[in-house]
């Protein structure tokens, strides 16, 4: 993952998902995920993988669709967008504080 993030993102770091689009006709996209940092990230955070790992899926296919958080607006808009599609899959919403 270090090396993919390096090639394609010019950042020499693992990172938890990185997503590419359309490879193919037919073909929305392709996700890279990283067990290995998504299982740290939530152990971290203290909430299950699987809450983490569909978060990250989300957040991936967001991006497919065009979405971005580059700006702050951009970073909100994506936020709320993964925030409504994880709670329709029963996931709570990673950005709201855990009480």
């Amino acid at each position: 993952m270090r090396r993919l993030n390096a090639r394609d993102r010019g950042r020499n770091k693992p990172t938890n998902v990185l997503s590419y689009g359309w490879p193919a006709p037919g073909v929305p996209g392709q996700l890279v995920l990283a067990a290995g940092v998504v299982r740290r990230e939530a152990a971290a955070g203290a909430r299950p993988a699987a809450h983490h790992l569909a978060h990250l899926v989300v957040h991936g296919a967001l991006h497919l669709a065009g979405h971005d958080h580059l700006r702050a607006g951009m970073a909100r808009r994506m936020e709320l967008a993964e925030a409504r599609i994880l709670h329709r899959i029963g996931v709570p919403n990673p950005w709201k504080p855990r009480t």
